[in-house]
């Protein structure tokens, strides 16, 4: 099961040890994933705040339709 963070901080303190982050853009939110060894953490954030987020990231992103 995936794990859901609410923290932006939290969530890009996570991305050092992830091995990539997918980005999947909807109607009105954006879902960012992170894929680390154990886990699949999600985020979700409002598509005007997700290119902000992406770009403070550690990892390799990946985008998915």
């Amino acid at each position: 099961m995936p794990r859901e963070v609410y923290n932006v901080d939290d969530f890009l303190k996570l991305s050092n040890n992830a091995i990539e982050c997918r980005v999947k853009r909807l109607k009105d939110i954006a879902k960012l994933k992170l894929r680390t060894k154990k886990y699949l953490y999600t985020y979700k954030v409002s598509l005007a705040e997700a290119d902000g987020v992406i770009k403070m990231l550690r990892c390799p992103v990946k985008e998915i339709n």
